[in-house]
């Protein structure tokens, strides 16, 4: 089993090396939400998967991540993109964001709340209600969450995995969050490339998987939920 927080601490680099070959999101979120001339905040922006199309589009961007290093990634990819001067990246914990009430219009998140709405956490239950009630304090009347996690890594089909299930149900019950699937697929040049590549991260027994179904293209589903009006 990896050792995911080892790996934003520390290998920053090599995260971005995966991340990267999937599909922008750029009209996920348009579809939802254009970001153009929006106040918006990405709660656990990583290495800057939606970095540039956000960054580019609104009137601010502040990326957040407990990872320094992961920030730190993002913000060169930023500046050799153009794009360094818009960005704003502020180390936190989602639970308790430095940033002020009623600042943003569009607030994403993207495979990182999971992380604290697992039913492997004890306190999944709060952790969940207070990255909720800091997202609803910082958004506007009007402003809108979307959130992106994992459907299956490796599968052929979208699964709802069991200890996410909980918060799944959450953001639609209980949060009213509309939501789809989508493909996030990672794209390698050979078998050997996407196993080692994704192997890293998951473990060994994709790594095993990818190999044995000779996989250069590695199957990933996800799912975006969302809502408009969040702060009420």
């Amino acid at each position: 089993m990896s050792n995911h927080e080892a790996i934003y601490r520390s290998q920053a680099e090599q995260y971005e090396y995966m991340v990267g070959r999937q599909p922008e999101l750029d009209e996920v979120i348009k579809s939802i939400r254009p970001a153009t001339g929006l106040d918006v905040v990405d709660l656990g922006a990583g290495t800057g998967r939606m970095s540039r199309y956000l960054a580019s589009e609104a009137a601010s961007y502040t990326a957040t991540d407990l990872s320094a290093a992961m920030l730190e990634v993002l913000q060169r990819k930023a500046e050799a993109g153009g794009y360094g001067a818009r960005v704003r990246t502020v180390v936190a914990d989602h639970r308790e964001l430095p940033l002020a009430d009623d600042s943003a219009d569009l607030v994403v998140s993207g495979w990182s709340i999971g992380y604290l709405a697992s039913a492997k956490q004890p306190e999944w239950q709060d952790n969940l209600a207070r990255v909720m009630t800091e997202a609803r304090r910082i958004l506007r009347p009007g402003g809108t969450m979307i959130i992106f996690e994992t459907l299956g890594t490796g599968v052929d089909e979208a699964v709802r995995l069991d200890f996410l299930v909980p918060y799944y149900e959450q953001l639609e019950t209980h949060y009213r969050f509309e939501h789809q699937a989508i493909r996030m697929d990672y794209p390698f040049e050979s078998v050997e490339e996407a196993a080692q590549a994704c192997g890293f991260f998951f473990g060994d027994w994709l790594a095993e998987r990818i190999i044995g179904r000779g996989w250069s293209v590695v199957p990933e589903h996800a799912g975006v939920w969302w809502r408009h009006d969040f702060c009420v």
